[in-house]
């Protein structure tokens, strides 16, 4: 079995709260939860009105399976929100 890790960092400059912010977070974590069958968190920068930062945990039973559930994941997240995605990092466990 292959865990891959991703951490996504988004920005939002149009955010003004917390409110807001919690809004688009919900949201996505969700739309990605469900459409992918992952496990998604707001991984930090909580209080930070413009800034979204997401991790999102798969397992698969190869390699090549994760990354390509991951790299779906990269595209749906950049379709789905008007966030500019500012970095990424990924991770093999």
């Amino acid at each position: 079995m292959i865990i891959e890790s991703l951490e996504l960092k988004l920005y939002a400059p149009w955010v003004h709260s917390l409110k807001e912010k919690r809004m688009i977070v919900k949201s996505l974590t969700s739309k990605i939860s469900n459409h992918f069958n992952v496990s998604v968190i707001e991984a930090g920068d909580q209080d930070l009105h413009q800034s979204i930062s997401l991790g999102v945990v798969c397992a698969a039973g190869s390699t090549a399976q994760a990354d390509h559930i991951i790299d779906h994941i990269i595209a749906f997240v950049e379709e789905n929100t008007e966030a500019e995605l500012v970095n990424l990092q990924r991770e093999f466990r």
